[in-house]
Parts: C-alpha cells; structure tokens; sequence
C-alpha cells in the first residue's frame, strides 16, 4: 500500500483518523486519537509484519521480562503498537492463520496495560503528565477493539483514496470481500463498480 506524500505524514492522518473515529462512531479523548495519528505517522512504510513472524504471546512474555525498565517499558508499547496497527490494516493475515481477533486483541491491551502501570512506579515526569500518561494507556488497553476498528476504517479509507487502475480497484475489491467495509464500497461504486453479497440459502 502506498501512502500520498504530504508535507507531513502526521497531518495527512490528523483528518483521515477524525473521519474514521465519526465513521466508527468511537469517541476517544485527544490523547488517544494524536496517539493514533502517531502510530500511523510510524507504520506509515511498514517492515511488512516482521513483527508478527512470531508468536504474540511469546513476544508480549518476552517483553515483560525484559530486566532494564526503560527497555521493558518501550518494548511493551511498541508490541501494543504493532498489533494495533496490524490487528486494523492486516487483520486477514490473522484470520487466514486462525487467530481470533479476541485473542490479538488481548495481547495487545496487555501490552498497552502493562506500559502504563509501569509509569505508576517508575517515571521522571511530574505527577500531571504521568497520570496523563497512565490514562492514555488505560484507554488504549480498555478500548483496544474499538481503536483496532478505527485503524481498520484508516486503512479502508487509505486505500479507497488511492485506487487508481486496475490493480489498484482489485485491491480495493478485496479489501471489500474480506472487510464489507462501506467506504470501500462507496469508493468502488464511484468507479462504475457495485459490489452485492450473494444471498446465504436457508439452512
């Protein structure tokens, strides 16, 4: 997926994450919606899912053991990062391997979770910006399926602004197939293209 080159990447998904939190219909604090732009602005030329070439819980128990404090800290909100931000733009990737999202899901809160209670005991910032902090990881951890929705709607509404020839509105056309998604549809019919589901026979 190529993303539109802008003066700056985060201002080009300032607008694109309020469009996907209305779309979605998720109210999050701004903390949490420049947290996502942020994540956005990182994954923006993605690793692919290096990540991911191993197994989640293996990576989130790795990270919780990790001795140094600062580098246990960093690893659990980037894995709370990579899983967002996965669990939204690849979320077939998981389901084509039979992982449930619930379960993705869990990891990823976990991650977030444990970051943020580690700024409870260790933290150099005055009292103000570390309860900031510790809420901001709450509400990614307690809210992780409704963010992971947004990221979803980013990458759906990424990827419909930037179909252009044939390649392009087949990408799109499966991104509809796996996700329903309307923007997706939306974008495909402005394309002369007008997706239908085939209607299930009885049981």
């Amino acid at each position: 997926m190529t993303i539109v080159a802008t003066d700056s990447i985060a201002s080009f998904f300032d607008e694109i994450v309020e469009d996907a939190l209305k779309a979605r219909h998720v109210e999050a604090s701004q903390s949490a919606a420049r947290y996502l732009v942020g994540v956005l602005s990182d994954y923006a030329h993605p690793d692919g899912l290096a990540a991911f070439g191993r197994p989640l819980a293996l990576s989130l128990q790795e990270a919780l053991v990790t001795s140094a404090p600062a580098e246990r800290f960093e690893r659990l909100r980037q894995l709370g990062d990579a899983v967002l931000y996965a669990s939204g733009f690849f979320a077939d990737h998981f389901a084509a391997r039979g992982i449930e999202n619930r379960y993705v899901f869990s990891i990823g809160a976990r991650a977030y979770v444990s970051a943020g209670a580690m700024l409870r005991v260790t933290s150099s910032t005055s009292i103000e910006e570390q309860a900031g902090s510790i809420d901001l990881f709450d509400e990614l951890s307690s809210r992780f399926d409704e963010f992971s929705s947004v990221v979803g709607e980013v990458a759906n509404i990424t990827l419909a602004s930037g179909a252009t020839g044939p390649k392009g509105l087949l990408k799109l056309y499966e991104r509809w197939v796996k996700t329903g998604s309307e923007t997706v549809s939306d974008a495909l019919a402005s394309h002369g293209i007008f997706p239908t589901r085939k209607a299930k026979g009885l049981q």
